[in-house]
């Protein structure tokens, strides 16, 4: 259907024939044809009188929810008053975590356009692809980080924009919202109108263009925060992914404000800024990734967290002991969960009722989930294999009719990950499809050797791949962050070689380790291993 002036991305949507079986089979999941997500999540608190509680806080800024209404109708008015916009146009935002960020989001869906948020550390290359992919035409970007994006050259990009997230000053958005009305009424957009795209965050390479409805923003909020979070109006919520993330996305905007809560904004969340936020702003409900848990773990005792009542984690799968080792000092247990921004938000969790240590839980409401064959045959029980899913939200590449058929298969959004079921449903993370190491015609899944040696005293942090070997196929090889850099050397390797195959099946132990400074990640968290495997190959 046809909803905007610009149907670009609307006309390069996948065949309905090639996208994930979509289905809803509860009245929490029903909404009406004529929507536009911003007034449920942000308009409503106005019209029900809740505009003056608080949304949005950072250490130096709070917003009310009015105050956030205003300055998003601003923005519209800006857009299609001053900046030669229309309805469909892609509007890209550059910036960190901060309250005008949200702002030009919700701006930009009110004024009928789809956003296409990005990270702070993409630079002019990852920018102009993306540009150049999703033909953007507009962008806000943060003044501190508008040397990247004054780079981009693209015919497509006609109006970059500049604000101060700060908030100690004003740049050009802020001048143009100056004089003009705070009042907005929303673009028409409708339940299957996109809002969002949403680029893969490039594990794997070159990014991919996710793109989601309106609608599908309001279902993911009545899908995982409802399973596991059970928020009310007096959560805060805080965490460390980015906005351009949809984990961030999701848990630091839109579950919040779904619900009526507010959110604790940290430009650059590092351990000590997230456990002064908890303490100073009683926040109640944390998102962020296994690294950040672990390393919070170590400082958690210098703080005061009694008010957080739920921790999350995604990104990656939790080791085990980062979960022992949290509860252990806090007596909290970590929510873990496996989404994607394909299907754009968490699938698979648990809730403190049914969480089973080490598991990543059962399908959240909303979803369903199965293993299956290279064939899609629905494998027995306690069978690793490819995890297969579908439910209210799923895969819609734009533009990518072959990656399409990759993801989605009979149906089923195929997520590139290799999972087990236990007799009781339970979904156990057993590896990437491509972290799966054979060597010597074993099987043996990164995950499990990286387990095992993120138990070691010395050892910080790890990443195993697989080494490309004539007589073994593979080898293990282990990439190690020690905590102390200094003890690096070959007798080291030695012991934690005879140690691994002590307290594990030896034919996983790492026959190559190499000490490293510190592994390539991506702005949310995630080891980037195919980085690895090109050193290993170079």
């Amino acid at each position: 259907m046809k909803h905007y002036e610009d149907n670009f991305a609307h006309n390069h949507l996948p065949h309905a024939s090639l996208q994930a079986e979509c289905f809803t089979g509860h009245p929490d999941f029903e909404f009406p044809e004529d929507l536009n997500c911003v007034e449920k999540l942000l308009d409503r608190h106005i019209t029900e009188g809740n505009g003056d509680r608080i949304a949005i806080r950072t250490f130096d800024i709070t917003w009310t929810f009015n105050d956030l209404y205003e300055k998003a109708n601003q923005i519209a008015h800006v857009l299609t008053e001053n900046l030669d916009f229309k309805p469909g146009n892609r509007v890209l935002i550059r910036s960190a975590n901060n309250p005008m960020y949200v702002a030009c989001w919700f701006g930009i869906l009110k004024a009928g356009g789809i956003v296409v948020a990005t990270m702070p550390l993409l630079r002019e290359k990852e920018l102009t692809v993306m540009v150049d992919s999703a033909e953007i035409s507009h962008a806000f970007c943060d003044y501190r980080l508008e040397d990247a994006m004054m780079e981009v050259k693209s015919p497509f990009l006609k109006h970059v924009i500049t604000f101060d997230g700060s908030g100690e000053g004003f740049s050009k958005l802020e001048t143009l919202m100056g004089n003009k009305p705070k009042v907005f009424k929303n673009y028409p957009t409708k339940s299957d109108s996109l809002s969002i795209i949403g680029f893969t965050s490039g594990t794997t390479g070159k990014p991919k263009m996710t793109s989601h409805y309106h609608k599908d923003i309001l279902l993911i909020c009545e899908a995982f925060p409802k399973y596991s979070l059970q928020p009310t109006p007096d959560d805060v919520f805080t965490g460390s992914p980015p906005l351009g993330f949809t984990f961030g996305l999701g848990g630091l905007v839109l579950f919040p404000f779904y619900y009526g809560a507010s959110t604790f904004l940290i430009e650059k969340p590092s351990p000590e800024l997230l456990l002064q936020a908890i303490q100073d702003f009683k926040v109640t409900i944390c998102f962020t990734a296994p690294t950040a848990w672990r390393v919070l773990t170590t400082k958690v005792n210098e703080f005061d967290i009694s008010s957080l009542r739920k921790c999350v984690s995604a990104g990656e799968t939790l080791p085990l002991k980062v979960w022992e080792d949290w509860y252990e000092a806090t007596g909290l247990k970590i929510i873990d969960g496996i989404g994607s921004t394909e299907i754009l938000h968490i699938f698979i969790s648990s809730n403190e009722e049914n969480m089973r240590k080490g598991a990543t839980g059962l399908p959240v409401r909303g979803y369903e989930a199965r293993i299956v064959d290279k064939k899609g045959n629905e494998l027995p029980v306690g069978t690793p294999g490819r995890l297969a899913v579908r439910g209210i939200t799923g895969c819609k590449y734009l533009n990518s009719p072959e990656k399409q058929k990759e993801y989605v298969e009979n149906g089923w959004n195929i997520t590139g990950d290799i999972f087990r079921q236990d007799e009781d449903g339970y979904f156990w993370f057993v590896a990437r499809g491509d972290d799966m190491i054979i060597s010597s015609g074993y099987n043996i899944a990164a995950i499990e050797v990286e387990s095992v040696l993120l138990t070691h005293e010395d050892i910080a942090e790890c990443a195993v791949v697989g080494l490309p070997d004539e007589n073994r196929g593979m080898l293990v090889c282990a990439y190690i962050v020690l905590k102390d850099k200094e003890k690096a050397c070959d007798a080291l390797t030695k012991t934690i070689q005879d140690w691994f195959k002590q307290v594990a099946a030896p034919y996983k132990y790492p026959r190559e380790i190499r000490y490293m400074d510190s592994l390539p990640k991506t702005e949310t968290g995630k080891i980037q291993r195919f980085k690895l495997k090109t050193t290993l190959q170079s």
